[in-house]
């Protein structure tokens, strides 16, 4: 069954020589010849402001990069998100970027009450792709993979995308041609089950 995929490619360097560039890559490439469709959105080459009021979110007019980007995520099915680890959590500019795409109208509406929030993005699934300096066993045993958690729960969850699943890459830095080429490999076969 061919599925719509929007890859999300987190990174604000959008230079092509990122590890990042070249999974995302892959996974497309896996999609593409199982004959899925896929689109893509390289949050680093978007034109959008900060949001920096609750009026502004729930009220104003986002940016014709933001409306297009809505426009690609409401016609998936599954959603494909790159990013680094900076800092222990996403790139600012990536949250920058949730922050007005989910917004109020299209990712979630006010409940019958008038109380909460509905979740309008329901029936489509993510993986989450993260790469790191540090072991990825570390991230999630030491550091109990926080950020990563709360993008699950408290953006992805919270608009209703789930299933949710995640591909922990760590040791980018001094990962060998093999374990990339693997990596590589690996993430070509995820893309072809829209996984």
């Amino acid at each position: 069954m061919s599925r719509h995929i929007t890859i999300i490619e987190g990174h604000p360097d959008v230079s092509s020589e990122r590890f990042g560039r070249a999974l995302a890559n892959a996974y497309a490439t896996g999609a593409g010849e199982a004959g899925h469709e896929v689109s893509r959105i390289a949050v680093g080459s978007l034109d959008f402001e900060v949001l920096r009021s609750r009026e502004d979110w729930e009220n104003g007019t986002p940016a014709g990069s933001i409306r297009r980007a809505q426009e690609m995520i409401g016609r998936s099915d599954h959603l494909v998100l790159f990013y680094p680890l900076w800092l222990g959590t996403m790139p600012a500019l990536l949250k920058a970027f949730f922050e007005q795409v989910f917004r109020p109208g299209f990712a979630i509406g006010k409940s019958d009450g008038g109380k909460g929030w509905n979740k309008q993005l329901k029936g489509k699934s993510a993986r989450i792709v993260v790469t790191m300096g540090m072991p990825a066993f570390l991230y999630r045993w030491y550091f109990g993979a926080h950020s990563l958690k709360s993008l699950e729960r408290n953006i992805l969850g919270f608009v209703g995308i789930g299933p949710i699943r995640t591909s922990l890459i760590g040791m980018v830095e001094t990962m060998n041609d093999a374990k990339r080429t693997r990596w590589l490999e690996k993430l070509r076969a995820l893309g072809r089950e829209a996984r």
